[in-house]
């Protein structure tokens, strides 16, 4: 998801005001919840989108998915986004969050896709690698298998991409074929 710049402002004054109030990993579970839920309903996506239902009915429904799963903090912050008419950035400002926390607490995400799933020596290799490029950090290794790559390691360690797939190296090839500088012009 590209997060837009105001969506990371939203966040960081809810970290502040969480870590204030010492309720630092609630309001990042609750943003985890808030995230998932908009990434998993399209529907809701259509909702905080919507110029046609009104903030009153907005806040509603808000409070109908999230009431009682989320604290004080978080359920206010909602209430806030609505009567501003800046719903629409609610998984934006949770995705932004979750990143924060990420970046407070030390951990780096490291995402590594491949054609099948991996064994425990090369998820060992990636994490050390991930160590060796952020030493002292925690690494939050998520694994993803995707068969397009046909072969390799596609890499991202925090905003670093390490591409070694066999796609990819294809994809190189093609390119570097189509300057064939030996083909007479007609």
């Amino acid at each position: 998801m590209n997060i837009a710049p105001v969506a990371y402002r939203y966040a960081r004054s809810v970290m502040e005001l969480a870590l204030e109030k010492g309720q630092l990993d609630a309001v990042q579970g609750d943003m985890r919840l808030v995230a998932g839920t908009c990434a998993a309903s399209r529907d809701l996506q259509v909702l905080l989108k919507s110029p046609v239902v009104k903030p009153d009915a907005k806040g509603r429904i808000l409070e109908q998915i999230f009431g009682g799963k989320v604290g004080p903090i978080t359920s206010s912050f909602m209430g806030i986004l609505v009567r501003k008419g800046r719903e629409v950035l609610l998984p934006h400002v949770a995705e932004a969050f979750n990143e924060l926390y990420k970046l407070h607490k030390g951990i780096v995400s490291v995402q590594v896709t491949s054609a099948v799933p991996l064994d425990d020596k090369a998820r060992a290799q990636v994490r050390a690698m991930a160590e060796s490029r952020h030493p002292g950090r925690t690494i939050d290794l998520q694994e993803l298998v995707d068969a397009e790559l046909i072969g390799g390691l596609n890499i991202r360690i925090g905003d670093e991409q390490v591409d070694g797939t066999v796609s990819r190296r294809l994809a190189d090839l093609r390119r570097e074929f189509s300057k064939n500088p030996y083909i007479p012009a007609i």
